[in-house]
């Protein structure tokens, strides 16, 4: 319980020190550049600037989920034979959840590079 208590002190010590030496020596008056509204590596409000797709968004997003599938069948291949046949259902019904999220946004389209 002391070795808890020791941590928390020495870490909140050290916070406050390392936010009043900012507080001390940091900047005294702020850049007015530094100030000013950014957005999207443009500056606020600038004409021609064309917005990126949603399909990119779309593409990026399938990628992530069909990618981390992946990472749940390795650890299942490895203890397969421990888990026995509960296993093979739950992954068959992990599985079969995939499958009907892949035919719904093929069916949506999502996979067509050019529309």
């Amino acid at each position: 319980m002391i070795e808890l208590f020791l941590v928390f002190l020495v870490f909140g010590t050290l916070g406050i020190l390392l936010v009043s030496m900012n507080k001390l020596l940091g900047p005294k008056r702020s850049n007015p550049t530094k100030e000013t509204p950014f957005e999207c590596g443009s500056p606020y409000l600038q004409d021609e600037i064309k917005p990126f797709p949603v399909k990119y968004c779309l593409v990026a997003f399938l990628f992530l989920l069909f990618d981390i599938e992946v990472v749940f069948f390795f650890p299942w291949a490895l203890v397969f034979k421990e888990i026995g046949m509960t296993g093979l259902i739950i992954m068959f019904a992990y599985m079969f959840v995939l499958i009907v999220g892949f035919i719904y946004a093929w069916k949506k389209g999502a996979f067509e590079w050019e529309k």
